[in-house]
């Protein structure tokens, strides 16, 4: 089956071609680090992260851009209320970038240019425009882009341009206005940004860029040096930057080059916590590093993920957490029992062949699923489904355990849901004796709700607990 992906441009499910086969140039919009990242966010990035997985797993060489939107209005806010520089804001939460997305085992892109760091294509590519005649300088010292003189505005977002308020400009990164039409490429520099450090000299005034020209100068730039092209293979984010966002990043992109800026646009939709969008003001945001804290395995936030399709929107509770952590237990199980048999593994009973066949049926399926715009609702049904009929087998006695450990471990290599043990730190160790020490009070004292307490949050933190009648084990997860 042909990898076929959803175009938000086309508004149809494709076939996917890169330019120049196998290469794939990917470019996904990284994190604002003016704060944390919250899980919406990484909802996004781990979406992206499948993408990747499943195109180098079908044999494409990708290389991937990830910018680091480091100069914005929300930066420059926020840096100005801490009294910082802008660079000394920043710099925590791009740390805390890196940090959360190895927790959640995103793997790394290939290059991560920062917007401050990238200004000189930012001011060539201004530079272009107004040569072009598809920009100006306003009365107000800043640049901005005339969507009059690019006919193709609004393909992306399916807008009619002469539906947009005539005269109305975006002239904040935050779009506090409802019916924009020119968008600002360079901001004339104000006293605040002066104090924390994002203004750069330029032909046009000194200023600082805007955010939509941020994230084409910096995707130009990089394929452009590297590859000697001027359009990417796949642009992908979320579903909140379509417009107005992607649509400016399109008609500045074209207007500057006059190729199309991508072939394929991808999109992940919404996650909401218990039901709803994730806001401060709902007292539901939460980030990575709150689900790390709260000794949550990266390991059953990935098939949470993985579980609704990245164009539906996505549900995170207590309940489809415990779900993931549940079947991440399986598929552990699963794999040691498969490492433990494969060590001694000979010719078993007439279940061998079975076990071989389920192994290659099982790849050539998840495989399908993904070539299905990314399906991994259906991938992960039918890793479940393997474990079962696996399980199966290795109770016969079959053999052919490490033909199935390999291929098992190849799509984990996609999927990537093994658990892996929490580090058992002394300080760990000695929380754990502590919680038991207390249910074994609890119970003797026959207050078992306490008992049954101390066993949720034991959970909770990936150590499951087993009663015997020589007393209580427990292992972590």
């Amino acid at each position: 089956m042909t990898l076929s992906l959803h175009n938000t441009l086309t508004r149809r499910v494709e076939p996917f071609q890169p330019l120049v086969p196998p290469r794939v140039t990917l470019y996904t919009c990284g994190p604002t680090v003016w704060n944390y990242a919250h899980i919406g966010n990484f909802r996004t990035f781990l979406f992206e992260d499948l993408l990747r997985r499943h195109l180098e797993f079908s044999g494409y060489e990708v290389f991937h851009i990830m910018n680091l939107t480091d100069v914005d209005d929300r930066t420059i806010k926020a840096a100005a209320a801490a009294g910082k520089r802008l660079a000394e804001h920043t710099a925590p939460f791009v740390e805390a970038f890196f940090e959360d997305s190895e927790y959640l085992r995103i793997r790394p892109a290939h290059v991560y240019p920062r917007a401050t760091e990238s200004v000189p294509a930012m001011v060539a590519l201004v530079e272009r425009l107004l040569e072009r005649g598809v920009a100006y300088k306003g009365e107000d010292g800043s640049v901005y882009f005339a969507i009059g003189k690019f006919p193709g505005y609004g393909r992306l977002s399916n807008l009619d341009r002469r539906e947009l308020k005539v005269g109305a400009r975006v002239a904040s990164d935050e779009y506090k206005k409802d019916d924009p039409r020119d968008f600002a490429l360079w901001k004339k520099a104000e006293p605040i940004d002066e104090q924390v450090g994002a203004a750069w000299d330029a032909p046009f005034g000194r200023g600082r860029p805007g955010w939509h020209l941020e994230c084409s100068a910096m995707s130009l730039d990089e394929v452009r040096r590297r590859f000697a092209v001027e359009t990417l293979d796949i642009h992908a984010g979320g579903v909140d930057l379509i417009f107005p966002h992607h649509e400016d990043e399109i008609a500045q992109s074209e207007a500057a080059t006059g190729c199309p800026f991508a072939r394929y646009w991808l999109h992940g939709e919404f996650l909401n916590v218990r039901g709803t969008k994730m806001s401060k003001r709902f007292g539901n945001f939460l980030t990575a590093r709150d689900l790390r804290d709260q000794g949550v395995n990266a390991a059953a936030v990935r098939p949470l993920v993985w579980q609704t399709h990245y164009r539906q929107p996505l549900d995170l509770n207590d309940e489809a957490l415990e779900g993931a952590r549940q079947g991440v237990k399986r598929l552990g199980e699963l794999h040691e029992r498969l490492r433990e048999r494969g060590r001694s593994d000979s010719a078993g009973p007439a279940g061998t062949e079975v076990l071989a066949g389920l192994s290659r049926d099982v790849a050539r399926d998840v495989a399908a699923a993904l070539d299905d715009d990314l399906n991994a609702p259906q991938a992960v049904a039918t890793v479940f489904d393997f474990v079962r009929a696996a399980n199966r087998e290795l109770d016969r006695a079959a053999g052919g355990a490490a033909t199935a450990l390999a291929t098992f471990e190849r799509i984990m290599g996609v999927l990537d849901v093994l658990p892996t043990p929490r580090a058992l730190t002394p300080e760990f160790r000695r929380w754990i004796e502590e919680q038991l020490a207390a249910r074994e009070r609890a119970r003797k004292t026959k207050d078992f709700e306490e008992a049954d307490r101390i066993r949720v949050e034991l959970r909770a933190r990936d150590v499951e607990l087993e009663d015997t009648p020589s007393g209580t084990k427990w292992r972590v997860l």
